[in-house]
Protein backbone atom coordinates (compact mmCIF):
# COMPACT_ATOMS: atom_id res chain seq x y z
CA UNK A 1 0.00 0.00 0.00
CA UNK A 2 1.55 3.31 -1.16
CA UNK A 3 1.91 6.21 1.88
CA UNK A 4 1.79 10.03 1.98
CA UNK A 5 3.03 12.12 4.77
CA UNK A 6 1.12 14.78 6.17
CA UNK A 7 2.45 17.40 8.45
CA UNK A 8 1.01 20.34 10.18
CA UNK A 9 2.79 23.68 11.29
CA UNK A 10 3.40 21.97 14.69
CA UNK A 11 5.74 20.35 13.44
CA UNK A 12 3.72 17.12 13.85
CA UNK A 13 3.13 14.46 10.82
CA UNK A 14 1.30 11.41 10.00
CA UNK A 15 1.27 8.63 7.71
CA UNK A 16 -1.92 8.07 5.75
CA UNK A 17 -2.51 5.24 3.98
CA UNK A 18 -3.47 6.11 0.14
CA UNK A 19 -5.40 3.20 -1.14
CA UNK A 20 -8.53 3.54 -2.77
CA UNK A 21 -11.37 3.46 0.12
CA UNK A 22 -8.73 6.30 2.12
CA UNK A 23 -8.99 8.78 -0.88
CA UNK A 24 -11.37 10.74 0.58
CA UNK A 25 -9.38 11.00 3.50
CA UNK A 26 -6.52 12.11 2.14
CA UNK A 27 -8.63 15.11 0.72
CA UNK A 28 -9.95 15.76 3.85
CA UNK A 29 -6.16 15.87 5.74
CA UNK A 30 -4.97 18.43 3.42
CA UNK A 31 -8.43 20.19 3.79
CA UNK A 32 -8.25 20.33 7.45
CA UNK A 33 -4.60 21.35 7.21
CA UNK A 34 -5.37 24.29 5.32
CA UNK A 35 -7.55 25.16 8.12
CA UNK A 36 -4.91 24.94 10.46
CA UNK A 37 -6.88 23.78 13.72
CA UNK A 38 -5.85 21.64 16.86
CA UNK A 39 -9.13 19.73 15.63
CA UNK A 40 -7.24 18.69 12.25
CA UNK A 41 -4.70 17.46 14.27
CA UNK A 42 -6.60 15.42 16.87
CA UNK A 43 -8.72 13.88 14.33
CA UNK A 44 -5.91 12.93 11.68
CA UNK A 45 -4.06 11.19 14.98
CA UNK A 46 -7.68 9.24 16.00
CA UNK A 47 -8.14 8.37 12.14
CA UNK A 48 -4.64 6.91 11.97
CA UNK A 49 -5.48 4.59 14.54
CA UNK A 50 -9.46 3.88 13.34
CA UNK A 51 -9.20 3.85 9.88
CA UNK A 52 -11.34 1.11 9.14
CA UNK A 53 -13.74 1.83 12.35
CA UNK A 54 -14.57 5.70 10.96
CA UNK A 55 -15.21 4.79 7.49
CA UNK A 56 -17.56 1.46 8.05
CA UNK A 57 -19.64 3.38 10.94
CA UNK A 58 -20.31 6.45 8.75
CA UNK A 59 -20.52 4.47 5.76
CA UNK A 60 -23.61 1.73 7.88
CA UNK A 61 -25.28 5.20 9.21
CA UNK A 62 -25.52 6.54 5.50
CA UNK A 63 -26.67 3.13 4.23
CA UNK A 64 -28.90 2.78 7.58
CA UNK A 65 -30.62 5.75 6.94
CA UNK A 66 -31.43 5.37 3.09
CA UNK A 67 -32.91 1.98 3.85
CA UNK A 68 -34.85 3.43 6.63
CA UNK A 69 -36.23 6.44 4.58
CA UNK A 70 -37.39 3.75 1.76
CA UNK A 71 -38.89 1.16 4.04
CA UNK A 72 -40.72 3.50 6.37
CA UNK A 73 -42.14 5.55 2.97
CA UNK A 74 -42.95 2.06 1.52
CA UNK A 75 -44.84 0.99 4.85
CA UNK A 76 -46.82 4.11 5.52
CA UNK A 77 -50.76 4.23 5.23
CA UNK A 78 -51.26 6.62 7.59
CA UNK A 79 -49.70 10.22 8.96
CA UNK A 80 -50.87 11.82 12.12
CA UNK A 81 -50.55 15.91 13.05
CA UNK A 82 -50.65 17.31 16.11
CA UNK A 83 -51.86 21.05 15.59
CA UNK A 84 -49.97 23.60 17.48
CA UNK A 85 -46.13 24.29 17.60
CA UNK A 86 -46.32 21.74 14.42
CA UNK A 87 -49.15 22.81 11.71
CA UNK A 88 -49.60 26.56 13.32
CA UNK A 89 -48.79 28.90 15.64
CA UNK A 90 -50.21 31.66 18.00
CA UNK A 91 -49.61 35.44 16.86
CA UNK A 92 -48.53 38.10 18.94
CA UNK A 93 -49.01 38.11 22.72
CA UNK A 94 -51.85 36.43 25.30
CA UNK A 95 -52.03 40.02 26.47
CA UNK A 96 -52.76 41.96 22.82
CA UNK A 97 -56.02 39.98 22.72
CA UNK A 98 -57.04 40.74 26.56
CA UNK A 99 -55.77 44.21 25.67
CA UNK A 100 -57.96 44.65 22.51
CA UNK A 101 -61.02 43.31 24.32
CA UNK A 102 -60.39 45.64 27.41
CA UNK A 103 -60.33 48.62 25.05
CA UNK A 104 -63.28 47.68 23.37
CA UNK A 105 -65.15 48.29 26.21
CA UNK A 106 -63.64 51.38 27.65
CA UNK A 107 -60.90 49.82 30.00
CA UNK A 108 -56.54 50.50 30.15
CA UNK A 109 -55.26 47.53 29.02
CA UNK A 110 -54.24 44.68 31.30
CA UNK A 111 -50.64 44.09 32.47
CA UNK A 112 -48.91 41.62 30.06
CA UNK A 113 -47.28 39.85 32.26
CA UNK A 114 -49.65 39.27 34.89
CA UNK A 115 -51.61 38.46 32.51
CA UNK A 116 -49.66 36.05 31.54
CA UNK A 117 -49.21 34.51 34.83
CA UNK A 118 -52.34 34.73 35.93
CA UNK A 119 -53.70 32.66 32.20
CA UNK A 120 -51.33 30.03 32.76
CA UNK A 121 -52.57 29.59 36.58
CA UNK A 122 -55.91 29.53 35.57
CA UNK A 123 -55.49 27.34 32.07
CA UNK A 124 -53.70 24.77 34.06
CA UNK A 125 -56.29 24.86 37.30
CA UNK A 126 -59.43 24.03 34.98
CA UNK A 127 -57.75 21.66 32.66
CA UNK A 128 -56.96 19.72 36.15
CA UNK A 129 -60.37 20.13 37.40
CA UNK A 130 -62.37 19.68 34.44
CA UNK A 131 -60.06 17.73 31.43
CA UNK A 132 -61.04 17.88 27.87
CA UNK A 133 -62.47 21.16 27.97
CA UNK A 134 -65.03 19.83 30.51
CA UNK A 135 -65.93 16.99 28.47
CA UNK A 136 -66.58 14.40 31.30
CA UNK A 137 -68.44 16.50 33.23
CA UNK A 138 -70.49 17.47 30.07
CA UNK A 139 -70.01 21.23 30.47
CA UNK A 140 -70.48 23.64 27.73
CA UNK A 141 -67.23 24.65 25.92
CA UNK A 142 -68.33 28.26 26.28
CA UNK A 143 -68.95 27.79 30.20
CA UNK A 144 -65.50 26.29 30.57
CA UNK A 145 -64.25 29.27 29.12
CA UNK A 146 -65.89 31.39 30.73
CA UNK A 147 -64.43 29.82 34.25
CA UNK A 148 -60.87 29.96 32.94
CA UNK A 149 -60.97 33.95 31.69
CA UNK A 150 -62.97 34.94 34.87
CA UNK A 151 -59.99 33.56 36.81
CA UNK A 152 -57.46 34.60 34.39
CA UNK A 153 -58.33 37.95 35.05
CA UNK A 154 -58.96 37.86 39.05
CA UNK A 155 -55.31 35.96 39.80
CA UNK A 156 -53.96 38.66 37.20
CA UNK A 157 -56.04 41.39 39.88
CA UNK A 158 -58.79 42.34 37.70
CA UNK A 159 -61.80 41.51 39.16
CA UNK A 160 -64.44 42.97 36.93
CA UNK A 161 -68.31 43.33 37.93
CA UNK A 162 -70.29 40.75 35.93
CA UNK A 163 -71.10 43.09 33.20
CA UNK A 164 -68.49 44.85 32.50
CA UNK A 165 -66.62 41.45 32.20
CA UNK A 166 -69.30 39.60 30.28
CA UNK A 167 -68.91 42.07 27.30
CA UNK A 168 -64.87 41.65 27.73
CA UNK A 169 -65.32 37.84 27.33
CA UNK A 170 -67.58 37.06 24.38
CA UNK A 171 -64.77 39.69 22.87
CA UNK A 172 -62.02 37.26 23.78
CA UNK A 173 -63.93 33.90 23.06
CA UNK A 174 -65.35 35.08 19.19
CA UNK A 175 -61.95 36.35 18.76
CA UNK A 176 -60.06 33.17 19.98
CA UNK A 177 -62.76 30.94 17.68
CA UNK A 178 -61.51 32.74 14.65
CA UNK A 179 -58.46 32.47 12.69
CA UNK A 180 -57.05 36.31 14.30
CA UNK A 181 -54.19 34.77 16.86
CA UNK A 182 -53.11 32.14 14.82
CA UNK A 183 -50.29 31.92 11.60
CA UNK A 184 -50.06 28.78 9.58
CA UNK A 185 -46.90 27.64 8.92
CA UNK A 186 -45.88 27.88 4.94
CA UNK A 187 -45.00 23.98 4.76
CA UNK A 188 -48.38 23.09 6.50
CA UNK A 189 -51.01 23.00 3.75
CA UNK A 190 -48.27 21.71 0.97
CA UNK A 191 -47.39 18.97 3.41
CA UNK A 192 -50.69 17.61 4.17
CA UNK A 193 -51.78 18.18 0.77
CA UNK A 194 -48.93 15.97 -0.65
CA UNK A 195 -49.62 13.07 1.75
CA UNK A 196 -52.84 12.81 0.75
CA UNK A 197 -51.90 12.82 -3.10
CA UNK A 198 -49.73 9.86 -2.34
CA UNK A 199 -52.44 7.86 -1.07
CA UNK A 200 -51.91 8.89 2.54
CA UNK A 201 -54.85 9.29 5.11
CA UNK A 202 -53.90 12.24 7.30
CA UNK A 203 -55.46 12.80 10.61
CA UNK A 204 -55.18 15.99 13.09
CA UNK A 205 -54.36 14.51 16.69
CA UNK A 206 -54.73 17.71 18.79
CA UNK A 207 -55.65 18.74 22.66
CA UNK A 208 -57.73 21.27 21.20
CA UNK A 209 -61.43 21.98 21.66
CA UNK A 210 -64.02 21.31 19.20
CA UNK A 211 -64.04 24.91 17.56
CA UNK A 212 -60.68 23.63 15.92
CA UNK A 213 -62.10 21.37 14.25
CA UNK A 214 -65.49 23.21 12.83
CA UNK A 215 -63.87 26.78 12.61
CA UNK A 216 -60.52 27.38 12.97
CA UNK A 217 -58.64 24.93 10.91
CA UNK A 218 -61.41 25.85 7.97
CA UNK A 219 -60.99 29.46 8.75
CA UNK A 220 -57.02 28.92 8.17
CA UNK A 221 -57.34 27.00 4.81
CA UNK A 222 -56.68 23.89 6.43
CA UNK A 223 -59.97 21.81 5.47
CA UNK A 224 -61.07 18.08 5.86
CA UNK A 225 -60.88 16.80 3.00
CA UNK A 226 -58.24 18.46 1.08
CA UNK A 227 -55.68 18.56 4.04
CA UNK A 228 -56.65 15.71 6.34
CA UNK A 229 -59.34 13.27 6.10
CA UNK A 230 -60.03 12.53 10.20
CA UNK A 231 -59.48 14.36 12.94
CA UNK A 232 -58.83 13.55 17.12
CA UNK A 233 -59.33 16.69 19.42
CA UNK A 234 -59.72 15.92 23.68
CA UNK A 235 -62.72 17.94 23.77
CA UNK A 236 -64.35 16.27 21.46
CA UNK A 237 -63.19 12.96 22.22
CA UNK A 238 -63.11 13.59 26.34
CA UNK A 239 -59.36 12.01 26.07
CA UNK A 240 -56.53 13.87 25.74
CA UNK A 241 -52.26 13.16 24.99
CA UNK A 242 -49.93 12.12 26.81
CA UNK A 243 -52.58 9.07 27.22
CA UNK A 244 -52.15 6.72 24.53
CA UNK A 245 -55.67 5.81 23.96
CA UNK A 246 -55.95 8.74 21.34
CA UNK A 247 -53.37 7.66 18.94
CA UNK A 248 -55.70 4.43 19.60
CA UNK A 249 -59.06 6.72 18.88
CA UNK A 250 -56.92 7.51 15.78
CA UNK A 251 -56.19 4.17 14.06
CA UNK A 252 -59.41 3.09 14.67
CA UNK A 253 -60.93 6.19 12.45
CA UNK A 254 -58.42 5.80 9.86
CA UNK A 255 -59.47 2.29 9.72
CA UNK A 256 -58.04 0.42 12.25
CA UNK A 257 -54.40 1.03 10.45
CA UNK A 258 -51.67 -0.62 12.19
CA UNK A 259 -49.42 1.02 14.24
CA UNK A 260 -46.68 0.12 12.18
CA UNK A 261 -48.39 1.84 8.48
CA UNK A 262 -48.57 5.09 10.72
CA UNK A 263 -46.36 7.77 11.32
CA UNK A 264 -47.32 10.59 14.30
CA UNK A 265 -45.56 14.43 13.82
CA UNK A 266 -45.17 16.86 16.79
CA UNK A 267 -43.80 18.84 18.95
CA UNK A 268 -43.64 17.62 22.35
CA UNK A 269 -41.85 14.10 23.29
CA UNK A 270 -44.08 13.71 26.44
CA UNK A 271 -47.08 14.46 24.28
CA UNK A 272 -46.90 13.31 20.81
CA UNK A 273 -43.36 11.00 20.32
CA UNK A 274 -43.31 8.90 23.38
CA UNK A 275 -46.89 7.90 23.57
CA UNK A 276 -47.16 7.51 19.63
CA UNK A 277 -43.87 5.09 19.93
CA UNK A 278 -45.74 3.58 23.08
CA UNK A 279 -48.51 2.26 20.56
CA UNK A 280 -45.64 1.04 17.92
CA UNK A 281 -45.93 4.24 15.63
CA UNK A 282 -42.87 5.67 13.79
CA UNK A 283 -42.73 9.03 15.27
CA UNK A 284 -40.80 12.53 14.03
CA UNK A 285 -40.23 15.57 15.95
CA UNK A 286 -40.28 18.73 14.38
CA UNK A 287 -37.76 21.75 16.31
CA UNK A 288 -39.44 24.61 14.50
CA UNK A 289 -38.28 27.32 17.13
CA UNK A 290 -34.60 25.53 18.14
CA UNK A 291 -36.04 24.52 21.50
CA UNK A 292 -32.93 23.45 23.77
CA UNK A 293 -34.78 20.49 24.61
CA UNK A 294 -34.13 19.66 21.28
CA UNK A 295 -30.61 18.11 21.60
CA UNK A 296 -31.54 15.85 24.85
CA UNK A 297 -34.53 14.41 22.27
CA UNK A 298 -32.28 13.55 19.70
CA UNK A 299 -29.62 11.60 21.95
CA UNK A 300 -32.82 10.19 23.45
CA UNK A 301 -32.88 8.69 20.11
CA UNK A 302 -35.84 10.39 18.79
CA UNK A 303 -35.32 11.90 14.72
CA UNK A 304 -35.60 15.53 15.77
CA UNK A 305 -36.07 17.79 12.22
CA UNK A 306 -36.84 21.24 11.55
CA UNK A 307 -39.61 21.28 9.63
CA UNK A 308 -42.44 19.60 7.14
CA UNK A 309 -40.25 20.28 4.57
CA UNK A 310 -37.06 18.15 6.06
CA UNK A 311 -40.13 15.74 6.53
CA UNK A 312 -41.37 15.41 3.51
CA UNK A 313 -37.25 15.18 1.73
CA UNK A 314 -36.61 12.77 4.95
CA UNK A 315 -39.39 10.26 3.46
CA UNK A 316 -38.63 10.57 -0.35
CA UNK A 317 -34.90 11.02 -0.49
CA UNK A 318 -35.75 14.00 -2.74
CA UNK A 319 -35.51 17.91 -2.48
CA UNK A 320 -38.35 19.91 -1.81
CA UNK A 321 -39.55 22.83 -3.59
CA UNK A 322 -42.91 24.45 -2.65
CA UNK A 323 -44.09 27.54 -3.77
CA UNK A 324 -43.51 30.64 -1.93
CA UNK A 325 -45.94 31.02 0.24
CA UNK A 326 -47.21 33.65 3.32
CA UNK A 327 -48.24 32.37 6.22
CA UNK A 328 -52.07 33.06 7.13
Amino acid sequence: MIHSYTCFPSGTCFLLPFDLSDKFLAWLSVYLFECNSAFSEAFIAWYCKNPVIYLIQNSARAVEQTSEQMSLISKLRCITVDVTGTLLAYKGELGDYYCMAAKSVGLPCPDYKRMHEGFKAAYTDMAKRYPCFGHAAKMPNIVWWRSCVKDSFVRSGYDYDDETFEKVFKRIYSVFGSAAPYTVFPDSQPFLRWARSRGLIVGIVSNAEYRYQDVILPALGLNKGSEWDFGVFSGIEGIEKPNPRIYEIALEKAGNITPENTLHIGDSMRKDYMPAKSMGMHAILLDRFKTPDAENWRESGALVLPDLVAVQTFLTGEEVLHEPANAI
